[in-house]
């Protein structure tokens, strides 16, 4: 099978955000007030900046979908941006150029090399697109992968660990607070689970093929992710290899379990039937309330860096960004390996499939 194909389009201050989501059998129930409170999650959390008093991001699903089902056919979605109005001249498909260009570069963005490669004299034309308004599709694609693989069994969750080095909600609070009087900006550290899933998703057989190295792609593509660990990677790096394989047992009714999960869920590239479990470390957002210094592309003389309307700490958004990937990695995994055009048929090969590998291995 081929798998979930996914393509998103638009930029930050554009018309609308769209996407396809290409590869879901057909006959799934969509519900489009789930995807919506989805989107409703990715603008929340405590530290975001003015633009969510603008947007109130509203899915439409534009073809795929017929009287709530998925017909097996691509689904286009899309959405409005609320702010276009106030934009529509600088952001113009046609017409006159209107409005001073961006020259100056920010630190730790895509607007210097971005303007270099693609030979932009103003980088907007970058940084609109470089934006994480673009993960609002994968937000809305994603929600829909959710649906998928919840009636699969599968459930996916996330949470915030830490902001800035700290972890209690007050204390959080605070710092956000002090970096957005100092006009600056703080990261993250938040988890991703995914319960109920079978055990052999993904491949050892090619690189390509193993689920941890397209959850770690998956989880490194989203705006400002330096870091990604599965299971207790990092801390597990330190210790005996005794102190960190998770063992196998067997129970009285032959059943496979373990006792710990240090592995997060995945051995030699497969799901091995326990949560999966990733972490990613959010740097903080590069625009600055306070600019960095940095070097203007047209004059090439000193300045300080641009400054665009911005969050102090998106940590919460790039959780909810994080369960949307991982939903589009996992629905790809579940398609590619059960297949079937019409809902049912996947879910019959799945039931075998379980019902096949508890028999024989007890998993």
């Amino acid at each position: 099978m081929n798998g979930i194909k996914f393509l998103s389009g638009g930029e930050s201050h554009g018309k609308r955000l769209t996407a396809i989501l290409q590869g879901l059998p057909a006959g799934l129930k969509i519900s489009g007030d789930f995807v919506n409170s989805e989107l409703k999650r990715r603008q929340g959390g405590y530290g975001r900046g003015g633009r969510m008093k603008i947007e109130s991001d509203t899915v439409e699903f534009v073809s795929g979908i017929r009287f709530g089902e998925t017909l097996g056919s691509p689904i286009v979605l899309s959405v409005e941006n609320k702010d276009w109005a106030n934009w529509e001249q600088k952001m113009s498909p046609e017409g006159e150029i209107f409005g001073d260009p961006v020259t100056n570069a920010r630190p730790g963005h895509a607007d210097l090399i971005g303007a270099a490669k693609y030979n932009r004299k103003d980088i907007r034309d970058i940084l609109e697109r470089s934006s994480a308004r673009e993960t609002a599709m994968r937000v809305a694609a994603g929600a829909v992968c959710k649906i998928f693989l919840k009636t699969c069994g599968i459930e996916i969750s996330g949470k915030v660990l830490s902001v800035g080095g700290v972890s209690g909600e007050d204390e959080i609070k605070a710092k956000i607070d002090a970096a957005k009087v100092a006009g600056d900006s703080l990261g993250g550290i938040f988890e991703v689970k995914v319960s109920g899933v079978p055990a052999g998703l993904g491949s050892h057989i090619q690189w390509s093929e193993r689920l941890d190295a397209k959850f770690a792609a998956a989880f490194m593509s989203i705006q400002a992710i330096k870091g990604v660990e599965i299971g207790d990677a990092f801390s597990n790096a330190q210790k005996f290899g005794s102190e960190v394989h998770d063992e196998i047992f067997i129970d009285e009714k032959q059943k496979i379990y373990r006792k710990t999960n240090r592995a997060g869920g995945l051995e030699g590239g497969m799901t091995n039937g326990e949560p999966i479990l990733i972490r990613a470390a959010m740097k903080p957002i590069p625009t600055l309330m306070k600019p960095l210094n940095t070097v203007d592309i047209e004059t090439h003389k000193p300045t300080t860096a641009s400054k665009e309307r911005s969050d102090t700490c998106a940590i919460w958004a790039a959780e909810v960004v994080g369960e949307a990937m991982a939903a589009l990695v996992v629905a790809d995994a579940v398609v590619k390996k059960f297949g079937g055009d019409a809902l049912c048929d996947t879910l019959a090969n799945l039931k075998n499939y379980r019902e096949r590998i508890s028999k024989a291995y007890g998993l």
